[in-house]
C-alpha cells in the first residue's frame, strides 16, 4: 500500500525535475546565442568606431565577415540591439535561474549603451546625464563652481608663496617631477611592488604578464591595452610631466590590481571556466568601464592603505628618481585634499556637451580648480571631447566601489576582506546600479 503510493509521486517529481533541468538547458543555450549575436554587434560597431572596441580575445567566427561600407549602418545596427533586447526580455519572462538572469540583466545594459554609443557616433547627441546613465548606467553628482572654490581655499594656507594658487601649486609640484632619465626605472619599480602587493592576496593565471611601453602626444597618461590569454600592453604618455606619485597611481591603475588583473580575472573566472563569450570583448563605452575605471583608481588604496604610498614615495621612488624628499609629508597632504577636486572635470564635460561652456572656460576650470598645468588641462581638454561623458567613470566610479565594499566591512581597519570583497568585484558581471544596491 506504501509503495502503491509513493512510487507515482516520485515518478512525478523525477519528471518534474528533469522538465527543470531541460528548460534551464535551454534557457542557458538561448542566453549564448544572444551573447554571440551580442559581441557579433560590437565587434560590428567597432569597425566604424575606432575606439568602441577596447579589447577582444574571443573566437575570430564572431568576428565580422563583411567589408565596411561607406556609410555608418545606424538603423540596422540600432534595430540589431532592440532585437537583441527583446529576446533578453522575452528569456526573462521564463523561469530562468539567478545566473541566467544576472547574465541577462548585464547584457540588456550593455546594449542599451551600444544604442546610445551609436547615436553619438553618428551625431545625435543627449543631455549629460542621459548620456552616462545610458552608456554607463550611472549619473554624477552635480557641483557647483562655489563647491571648488570652497576646496580651492582649504589649499590656500597650505602652499607656500605668493601669487595664483595654481602657480603656487605647479611650483611645489614640480619639485616631485621625475626626471625624462629615470621614467623607466621608477616605473619598474613602482609595477614590481604593486605586483607583488596584489599576488600576496591572489593567486592570478601562471602566465600573466605585461609589456611597458613610453609613448607621446595622446590625451592620457596611461592606457592598458588588453590582449587576451593573461597579456597587456602598458603605454605611459611622457608627452606630460610626470608626478612621483602618479608612478604608484599608474602602477596599480594600468596594472596591479588595476585594469590588467582586472581583465585576467573576468578572462579566467568568467570566459575560460564558464564559456561566457561576451565578456571577451569589452566595449569602452558601457557600464563594464564604470566598473574597470572605479575599481582601478580604488585599488590604489587597496594595494598602498594609508600613508603607505607616501611612504614609498619617500624611502624608495624619490631616492631612485635623484630628487629630493624634503616636503613629501606636506605635499601628500595637499594631494588628499586636490583629489576632490577631480569632480571638477566632471562640469567641463557636462558644460561643454550642453554648450554652456567654451574652450576657454574649460580650460580656466581646469586649470583653477584641477590645478593642470596649461600643457595638462589642453590635453585633458582634448581627451573631454573625444571621451565625453566617460569621465565620471574615474571619481564617482571610485567612489561608487569605495562605498561598496566598505558597506559590507572592507574598510582600512580589515585589510584582509578588502582585498577579498575586492577581488570578487574584480571577477564578475556588475554594473554601477547594483553597487548602488548595496549601501
Amino acid at each position: 500500500m506504501y509503495c502503491k503510493n509513493v512510487l507515482p509521486v516520485l515518478l512525478s517529481l523525477f519528471m518534474l525535475a528533469c522538465s527543470t533541468a531541460d528548460e534551464q538547458t535551454e534557457n542557458t543555450q538561448a542566453i549564448d546565442k544572444i551573447a554571440e549575436d551580442y559581441v557579433r554587434l560590437g565587434l560590428e560597431i567597432g569597425v566604424y568606431d575606432s575606439d568602441f572596441v577596447d579589447a577582444y580575445y574571443g573566437p575570430d567566427s564572431l568576428k565580422p565577415a563583411a567589408s565596411k561600407s561607406d556609410s555608418f549602418p545606424k538603423n540596422e545596427l540600432l534595430a540589431k540591439a532592440d532585437s537583441l533586447k527583446k529576446q533578453l526580455a522575452a528569456l526573462s519572462t521564463r523561469q530562468v535561474n539567478d545566473t541566467t538572469k544576472a547574465r541577462a540583466d548585464w547584457l540588456n545594459s550593455q546594449l542599451t549603451a551600444f544604442e546610445r554609443r551609436i547615436r553619438v557616433f553618428s551625431g545625435e547627441n543627449a543631455p549629460f546625464e542621459q548620456e552616462s546613465k545610458e552608456l554607463f548606467d550611472a549619473t554624477a553628482p552635480v557641483y557647483t563652481e562655489q563647491h571648488f572654490k570652497e576646496l580651492i581655499a582649504k589649499l590656500e594656507h597650505l602652499l607656500p608663496g605668493k601669487g595664483p594658487l595654481p602657480e603656487r601649486y605647479q611650483q611645489l609640484a614640480s619639485r616631485f617631477i621625475i626626471p625624462e632619465n629615470k621614467i623607466d626605472t621608477v616605473f619598474q619599480t613602482a609595477i614590481a611592488e604593486a605586483r607583488k602587493r596584489t599576488l600576496a592576496h591572489y593567486q592570478l593565471p601562471a602566465n600573466e604578464t605585461f609589456r611597458l611601453e613610453y609613448v607621446k602626444d595622446k590625451p592620457w597618461s596611461g592606457y592598458n591595452w588588453y590582449k587576451g590569454n593573461y597579456n597587456s600592453l602598458i603605454q605611459i604618455n611622457i608627452s606630460q610631466p610626470i608626478f612621483i606619485e602618479r608612478a604608484i597611481d599608474l602602477a596599480c591603475h594600468e596594472g596591479y590590481p588595476g585594469h590588467h588583473v582586472y581583465n585576467a580575472m573576468l578572462e579566467k573566472t568568467l570566459f575560460r571556466d564558464r564559456g561566457w563569450v561576451e565578456i571577451s570583448l569589452y566595449p569602452l563605452f558601457s557600464p563594464q568601464s564604470l566598473i574597470a575605471e572605479g575599481s582601478a583608481n580604488y585599488g590604489i588604496s587597496v594595494a598602498f592603505p594609508g600613508n603607505e604610498q607616501e611612504v614609498f614615495c619617500k624611502e624608495t621612488l624619490l631616492p631612485l628618481a635623484r630628487l629630493d624628499t624634503t616636503g613629501t609629508s606636506a605635499y601628500f597632504r595637499i594631494l588628499a585634499i586636490k583629489s576632490g577636486l577631480g569632480y571638477a572635470r566632471n562640469e567641463v564635460a557636462r558644460g561643454l556637451l550642453s554648450s554652456k561652456m567654451d574652450d576657454k572656460e574649460a580650460l580656466r576650470w581646469l586649470t583653477d580648480y584641477c590645478l593642470l598645468t596649461s600643457k595638462g588641462a589642453s590635453d585633458y581638454l582634448r581627451f573631454i571631447k573625444k571621451y565625453r561623458s566617460y569621465v565620471i567613470n574615474y571619481n564617482y566610479g571610485q567612489d561608487l566601489v569605495k562605498q561598496y565594499i566598505e558597506s559590507q566591512g572592507g574598510t582600512a581597519d580589515a585589510p584582509e576582506r578588502r582585498w577579498k570583497l575586492f577581488e570578487e568585484l574584480l571577477s564578475k558581471q556588475s554594473r554601477a546600479s547594483e553597487l548602488l544596491k548595496k549601501h
